[in-house]
């Protein structure tokens, strides 16, 4: 059973050598996947600048891995999107701004986004956006467009379009960031936030929605905090509560991944070990540690240890992270055109 499968991790290196520690990683216990940035934080380019650097390095991570590889970007369209046009690629709308024309012209501006991400070896977005646009001085959603809509109905409809057209080529999705951003005074990026007195139940629907059509490839949780949905005050990317509302209330049994466990909700509160505990027993199944907000080629190997750890206290049970594996096995079955989405 390997541990590293539950990770998915992010890298500095716009191609990776011998003494690289993700190739050894790749090689001997793969993570189930990798998230591509372009740029770092500080300005700096951080995995590729091209068309022709980000297929040579996509191309060398899947001759490099001994297991099936996820390659994820955040590719929503916008302000919010990793292949950006400085670096030659084409620009795409907002969500905002395509949630205002409808689902057909969101179908077409996705199609041309999905094939751009499959001709580059990318697999999974970290996309579409479900949160409503509520709060309309949401420093993180609203600000940049992110919402389709503040109507369910509408970004369901969206959202629906945009996983159809990625479906077609191949490309995995992720909704998020549940259970809703779009009503957030704050971002998570940054520090803590507490939705609260501000989070409302329509926020679900897009969700339930898009479950029930089967179109939810896999569910991203925020590191939102709502003490009605979780007493204890966790994040919910850290809640057994949230990840019971999601899977219980709204019948998803698909793969849940956390945001990145890297961004200040989290280690403003918790240590790296500590937030990969609590993640893992809420019920995560895969775990972001993005290398980008902070460096740490540890992370992954550290990451593993946490979890052997809850496995040898008895803490969680085998059968548990086994479920976790066969989750995001199903996930790669899907991508490949194994199974039917």
């Amino acid at each position: 059973m390997n541990l590293a499968q539950l990770f998915l991790v992010g890298f500095d290196s716009c191609s990776l050598d011998d003494s690289h520690w993700l190739t050894a990683a790749l090689q001997r216990n793969p993570p189930s996947g990798v998230i591509l940035f372009d740029r770092n934080v500080d300005g700096s380019i951080q995995n590729f600048s091209s068309s022709a650097g980000l297929k040579e390095l996509t191309a060398q991570l899947r001759g490099l891995a001994a297991a099936p590889l996820l390659i994820a970007v955040d590719q929503e369209g916008g302000k919010v999107r990793r292949l950006k046009e400085r670096d030659g690629f084409p620009a795409f709308p907002t969500a905002e701004e395509l949630g205002k024309c409808g689902p057909e012209r969101c179908a077409a501006s996705a199609a041309a986004m999905a094939a751009l991400l499959a001709e580059h070896g990318i697999n999974l977005n970290l996309a579409p956006v479900a949160d409503l646009n509520l709060n309309p001085a949401s420093p993180i959603i609203a600000r940049y467009g992110r919402s389709f809509s503040s109507d369910p109905a509408c970004a369901a409809d969206c959202c629906r379009a945009f996983i159809e057209a990625h479906r077609q080529h191949g490309v995995a999705c992720c909704l998020k960031h549940f259970p809703g951003h779009g009503s957030a005074k704050g971002d998570t990026h940054l520090g803590f936030v507490d939705i609260t007195a501000d989070w409302q139940e329509v926020e679900l629907e897009p969700y339930r929605l898009l479950i029930c059509d089967g179109l939810a490839d896999a569910v991203m949780t925020a590191h939102v905090v709502h003490r009605g949905l979780e007493p204890e005050g966790l994040p919910a990317s850290l809640s057994p509560a949230v990840t019971a509302l999601l899977r219980q209330r709204l019948g998803f049994s698909g793969l849940l991944i956390t945001d990145d466990l890297q961004m200040k909700a989290v280690t403003d509160h918790y240590g790296y070990k500590e937030a990969v505990r609590r993640a893992v027993l809420a019920g995560a199944d895969l775990l972001i540690v993005g290398n980008n907000l902070s460096r740490r080629p540890e992370s992954l190997g550290e990451g593993m240890a946490a979890v052997q750890e809850l496995l040898d206290q008895g803490l969680i049970a085998e059968e548990r992270i086994k479920t976790s594996l066969a989750r995001i096995a199903a996930l790669h079955d899907n991508i490949k055109g194994e199974q039917t989405w």
